[in-house]
């Protein structure tokens, strides 16, 4: 399992390459309606750098790998609880159950380190949040909005991710199945 972890983390770690700039053009276009996502890219290009493009790549790492850590066993527990209980192999449609309550309960638990993922993401150039300092953007969070601020979309993100978790593993374990029944089925 270890092994299966690290090129988990490897692989996202490469995913946040193109998923951070991503990110951060798509959320400054959430908070300012009036520009455009191509001005917006090029405004932060002007101003910021590619850095900019790039503020909150470590903490959606950061974000990501105790994510994983939550979402993969859990699923794969769940998933042996079930064939356990009814004394065979889960189907697709059971794996993608147990991968809707593995995520929506990983999304849930790594809430605090979205919002500061988000806040860092979103912080004016120069400030200290726009440095990229996780704990730090925590505990200003903390102090000024108390727990509910850490647990910011809760609802939205479990709901956004369980439905994720539902087609992707479910997607998984089905395409799984079947290679591993054609690879049976050849001599």
């Amino acid at each position: 399992m270890g092994t299966d972890m690290d090129l988990l983390q490897s692989v996202g770690q490469v995913a946040c390459l193109i998923r951070v700039p991503s990110e951060v053009v798509k959320q400054r276009a959430q908070v300012s309606a009036s520009s455009g996502t191509f001005q917006i890219f090029t405004n932060i290009l002007y101003r910021e750098g590619i850095q900019g493009l790039y503020r909150g790549y470590k903490s959606t790492v950061l974000r990501e790998i105790p994510f994983s850590f939550v979402q993969f066993p859990l699923w794969e527990s769940l998933k042996a609880l079930w064939s356990w209980r009814q004394d065979h192999v889960v189907d697709s449609w059971q794996s993608a159950v147990c991968g809707a309550f593995a995520g929506g309960f990983a999304a849930m638990v790594t809430t605090p380190l979205d919002v500061a993922k988000t806040r860092i993401m979103l912080a004016k150039a120069g400030s200290s949040t726009a440095t990229g300092n996780v704990l730090s953007a925590l505990h200003e969070v903390w102090q000024t909005q108390g727990l509910s601020g850490l647990f910011a979309g809760v609802f939205p993100r479990m709901a956004a991710i369980s439905l994720g978790g539902f087609i992707f593993l479910g997607a998984y374990d089905q395409t799984r199945s079947l290679l591993l029944g054609l690879g049976r089925e050849t001599p």
